[in-house]
């Protein structure tokens, strides 16, 4: 990462009218030249032109933003994918330019009109999208595209992304605002830092950065990576105005009182008996349930719409069962506080979306609410009716946020914010699975029963399956999630424990399975072969054909613990009871940080196997990346494992 860099403008208070530089850009018509290094791709963004103006336009403030882009094509894929360039805008905005063309090998040009721009309905998310239908589009075709929007300013920041999915030759962003104005700028992962330039043009200053044969980060290629935390990118924002001597704009400081305030208005006498009413019961629990009682009452009993209009009173929701975010917040606060259940409300971001930078206060990065018990240590997440106490989205997790204390001076309180790690709920989330396999009665059709606990973050995906199904296809999904060990046996008895959405976070899904190993046993001559590794269900097999280019980043930490019994006849024995042995580890500074290992022993005729793949840590540096894609395929290579059964 670069340091911030603080603009040292001089002090110019803009009067009067102006005119947007950035109407003077139009397309370019240098010739098209490709590295070596980049013909083998789909397709490469020639340049990339991002222009960002704020104006006082006849005494208002005015943003203007330019966007010019030129896409060369070098497959029949990239024809198909490129073939519409969708609007990002609508067009009855404030829409200065939008112009498309395309520029073919032999140099003949299309410049597309009105006529060509055609609109798709989405029918599933409701959504219409505009879109320009490309003409004339061959291999080594160039399409280019440039757009003019006048919108209001927004200087409390962005964060642009430079490197995405394709390789970009030339790159250029550049930010214009009259000299008054102080603008903080940092950039990322090796993107050049930017440059002022004061006097580009008369009474503006001028902000530019650049880079050149910028490499894709690929998300199909780099599989257990963050690629959102390792692109190339850049923040920014309104730091200063010279003009009225005021600094400081948007911090967390304002921030953290102003939410602070918002969420600890006085109660009204209805509020404090609408809360009052509702606690009731849950005070008759014990207090360590408080905070979950709280989370399950309000999820069950309220739906949340981020979209929905403000009630007249935040307690009004329990009412008409239906809330937007404050004023949910504004409930849960009020819960906790009436029950005296510490708490501090925090704002964070998903890790991998967006890049949170706890050194640069952005209050675009403050996008999501979580709730922070400092007693226990542990989160809730308020609007997210998938999660339970302690359970929060992963992409809060390993991340920063910002806690909203109280703080109490000479009688009066207020909220103070601080910059804080979230950490991910730890030796929570584990598949213990115990497999019995009786050969005792039928070589080829062996008796397995199979009892599988999931926990944390595991039995999210099952926990609430049940209250959000009719009765009789309940035990169909069952089914299905049971075929993934079964080989898709028909005659299989399945059953579940501890299938409720209020038991998520807090006791492991259990599913328990009997059925005949038919379908994984095959008599091959006198011997006899069975599938053991199957009984596990399938396993992820990691390759990475290109050259890794980003450390791993996975979810959450994951155990896994496998047990097996296998019962076999009198005169019978496994032949290759070797191949169950198994170790791969990752060591980090001598620390074990992922492994597979796999033995076992038998005692007469039993054998037991145990099998354990445990994923102790969230980040695995590039230069271990070979360690742990062995760890991680040593699971698929155990669920490839066949016994061979032999008489003596």
């Amino acid at each position: 990462m670069k340091k911030l860099i603080i603009l040292s403008l001089i002090l110019f208070f803009f009067l009067g009218n102006a005119q947007t530089e950035l109407m003077q850009f139009t397309f370019t018509n240098q010739p098209v030249v490709i590295p070596e290094t980049f013909k083998t791709y789909d397709d490469i963004v020639l340049e990339r032109n991002i222009k960002i103006e704020v104006a006082n336009i006849k005494n208002q403030a005015t943003q203007y933003f330019l966007f010019h882009q030129k896409i060369w094509v070098n497959s029949n894929d990239a024809i198909e994918r490129n073939n519409r360039v969708y609007i990002p805008f609508r067009l009855n905005e404030s829409v200065l330019k939008n112009e498309v063309r395309v520029i073919n090998k032999d140099g003949k040009i299309t410049t597309l009109t009105s006529k060509d721009i055609f609109e798709e309905v989405d029918k599933e998310k409701g959504i219409k999208y505009t879109y320009f239908a490309i003409k004339g589009l061959e291999l080594g075709s160039v399409i280019e595209r440039l757009y003019i929007l006048e919108e209001a300013p927004d200087l409390k920041g962005l964060t642009m992304s430079v490197q995405q999915e394709r390789p970009i030759l030339s790159y250029s962003f550049e930010h214009i605002s009259p000299k008054h104005l102080g603008f903080l700028f940092k950039t990322y992962n090796g993107l050049p830092e930017p440059v002022l330039r004061k006097d580009h043009y008369e009474g503006k200053n001028s902000i530019l950065i650049e880079d050149k044969n910028i490499v894709a980060l690929d998300e199909d290629d780099e599989k257990y990576a963050n690629s959102n935390r390792w692109a190339k990118q850049f923040k920014f924002k309104l730091n200063e105005n010279f003009a009225n001597k005021t600094k400081n704009f948007f911090g967390y400081a304002e921030f953290a009182n102003n939410v602070y305030n918002n969420l600890h208005k006085p109660l009204d006498k209805n509020q404090q008996k609408a809360i009052e009413d509702f606690c009731k019961p849950i005070q008759k629990t014990s207090r360590n349930q408080w905070i979950k009682e709280v989370e399950n009452k309000l999820k069950t009993l309220v739906d949340y719409d981020r979209n929905y209009d403000a009630q007249k009173s935040f307690t009004d929701i329990i009412k008409t069962k239906q809330s937007n975010e404050y004023d949910l917040i504004r409930f849960y606060v009020a819960a906790y506080q009436h029950l005296g259940v510490p708490y501090e409300v925090v704002f964070s971001s998903r890790r991998f979306s967006y890049l949170f930078d706890p050194q640069f206060e952005i209050t675009e990065q403050l996008k999501d609410v979580l709730i922070y018990f400092p007693e226990t240590k542990q989160y809730l997440e308020p609007a997210n009716d998938n999660y339970r106490y302690p359970l929060f989205n992963f992409n809060y997790g390993e991340n920063y946020g910002l806690f909203i204390k109280e703080f109490e001076l000479s009688g009066s309180k207020m909220g103070i914010g601080e910059i804080q790690k979230i950490e991910v709920p730890n030796e929570i989330t584990t598949d213990i699975m115990n497999i019995e396999v009786d050969f005792t009665k039928d070589l080829l059709s062996p008796k397995i029963q199979t009892n599988i606990q999931y926990g944390g973050y595991s039995a999210i995906n099952f926990q609430g399956i049940k209250e959000n199904v009719p009765a009789d296809r309940y035990q169909t999904v069952l089914k299905d999630i049971a075929d993934n060990y079964t080989m898709k046996t028909e005659q299989v008895k399945v059953t579940a424990q501890n299938d409720a959405t209020n038991l998520i976070g807090e006791k492991p899904f259990i599913l328990n399975m009997e059925f005949e190993g038919t379908e994984l046993t095959q008599q091959a001559g006198e011997k006899i072969l069975f599938k053991l590794g199957e009984t596990i269900g399938r396993q992820m097999e990691f390759y990475q054909e290109d050259q890794r280019k980003l450390p791993v980043e996975i979810y959450y930490p994951h155990y896994y613990v496998r047990n097996f019994k296998i019962k076999l006849p009198e005169g019978y024995v496994v032949e290759n009871l070797q191949d169950l042995n198994m170790n791969f580890e990752v060591k980090d500074q001598g620390k074990k940080t992922a492994y597979f290992v796999s033995n076992y022993q038998q005692k007469g005729q039993e054998i037991t196997i145990e099998n354990k793949e445990d994923y102790l840590v969230i980040h695995y540096p590039l230069s271990l990346f070979e360690d742990y894609k062995a760890v991680i395929n040593a699971a698929a290579d155990f669920n490839k494992i066949v016994l061979v059964l032999s008489k003596k």
